[in-house]
């Protein structure tokens, strides 16, 4: 069987289907052919209602699917705020990590999530966790964004946040080096401010 019941009502926001079900007794963290549980498949279409219901009946927030995905880890990847928030309060591991070795903050910082980024530092997930290219979410938000204004108040948040300015990617490129090469002024200037070394050897 490739879904429950259950994953069906709540990638349709059924709340009232979801309590019916849990009332009689089916298993809340089932798995589809893609190892997600109900909680991940509402977490995917950003069903608020139906996460909340799952969330407080108990649904895991970090089981994650056969691709590494959890509801915690997905709902940080793509800004999905509410739910994010719910996880949160409701036992998120802050040290998990995706398929490519990195925590919520790294994808949410370069795709552009301020908020998500901001509620994830608040949160407590490490700034300088470094993910299997090499990238911490600082890199991330200067080699995969786009130097814009979303970009900038992210590099600003994690530079307050304590990430170091001076940590270069696995190839010895450094924070600074990346925001020149791709002539994102803003970001440079942020980077210097912080402290951000002009000789690349420094570490």
């Amino acid at each position: 069987m490739s879904e429950t019941s259950l994953h069906a009502a709540a990638g349709n926001n059924d709340v009232a289907t979801i309590t019916r079900l849990l009332a009689k007794g089916a298993e809340i963290d089932a798995r589809d052919d893609a190892g997600a549980t109900a909680l991940l498949v509402a977490t995917h279409a950003n069903r608020i209602d139906a996460a909340r219901t799952l969330i407080e009946a108990g649904a895991d927030v970090n089981a994650k699917d056969k691709i590494q995905d959890s509801p915690y880890l997905y709902a940080g990847a793509h800004g999905h705020l509410e739910i994010l928030k719910m996880t949160l309060m409701h036992g998120a591991d802050l040290k998990s990590v995706n398929r490519y070795g990195g925590t919520a903050l790294i994808p949410a910082s370069e795709r552009g999530h301020v908020e998500t980024v901001r509620t994830l530092i608040e949160a407590g997930v490490a700034v300088d966790h470094v993910n299997k290219l090499g990238w911490t979410a600082l890199l991330e938000a200067i080699i995969l964004g786009d130097g814009g204004e979303r970009h900038q108040q992210i590099v600003d948040l994690l530079v307050k946040a304590g990430a170091d300015v001076n940590l270069a990617d696995g190839k010895g490129m450094t924070p600074l080096q990346h925001a020149r090469a791709g002539g994102y002024k803003e970001i440079e200037a942020t980077l210097l401010a912080a402290g951000a070394s002009e000789d690349p050897a420094h570490r």
